[in-house]
């Protein structure tokens, strides 16, 4: 699958450059020309890394920045600023509103792809990790065990992959047909309506009585491991 990369800029020249040279070294690109839609476009569909930039209307790259780390759901996406600003004060402003890197136009189409690279590996899982977590839930690979809050949880064996595969890729929302073709497998015949019913199992499972439910529905679109603010 491709990496996926929302593209924050509202210069129209340099957000089709942008285009060009990532879908070129083989990422997909979304587009968002304001803040506020890189905000919607996110929670919509969490991208694999976000590069926004400084001067944005509606909402500033930096104010973005911030919302996507009080979030649990975003605070691990990888974001590179893209700004005219280079004072050394401006690049500490913008790594301390929690952008992971800070790239200074005009900048070099291959230096921003190699960056953008080391990011999203950085954020990724560490292959052959034996422990996922995300909020309170734990799941022990090794021992095969889910606790939440250090309390046990006891899952069939689709709603243990189905919740592996949400801790994999936590916060991107997922249609049915995508979870069928990840979880069952794209050989085996299931109706897509039979993944709503292990996701109200595993909501069973994982959520008791006073917990935040960690399976957010996104109506028309799928599901996501998320929490609501």
């Amino acid at each position: 699958m491709k990496p996926r990369v929302l593209v924050v800029e509202d210069e129209a020249p340099l957000a089709a450059m942008l285009r060009y040279n990532l879908e070129k070294e083989g990422f997909e690109v979304e587009e968002a020309a304001n803040g506020e839609e890189a905000l919607t476009k996110i929670a919509e569909r969490k991208p694999d890394a976000v590069l926004l930039d400084w001067m944005l209307p509606l909402v500033s790259g930096i104010e973005v920045c911030r919302q996507l780390r009080r979030s649990p759901a975003t605070r691990g996406l990888p974001v590179i600023m893209l700004t005219a600003r280079g004072e050394e004060a401006d690049r500490v402003r913008g790594l301390d509103s929690g952008a992971d890197d800070y790239v200074v136009k005009p900048f070099s189409p291959t230096e921003l792809v190699a960056r953008l690279r080391a990011v999203i590996r950085r954020a990724q899982p560490a292959a052959g990790a034996e422990t996922l977590r995300f909020a309170d839930l734990t799941m022990d690979l090794g021992a095969h065990r889910v606790t939440r809050n250090g309390r046990a949880i006891h899952l069939g064996p689709t709603e243990y992959r189905l919740l592996k595969f949400f801790l994999e890729h936590q916060g991107r929302v997922f249609s049915r047909e995508q979870l069928l073709d990840a979880v069952w497998g794209h050989d085996v015949y299931v109706e897509p309506r039979t993944v709503d019913v292990h996701i109200r199992r595993l909501r069973k499972a994982l959520n008791a009585p006073g917990e935040r439910d960690l399976v957010r529905t996104v109506r028309s679109a799928g599901y996501a491991l998320d929490v609501e603010d």
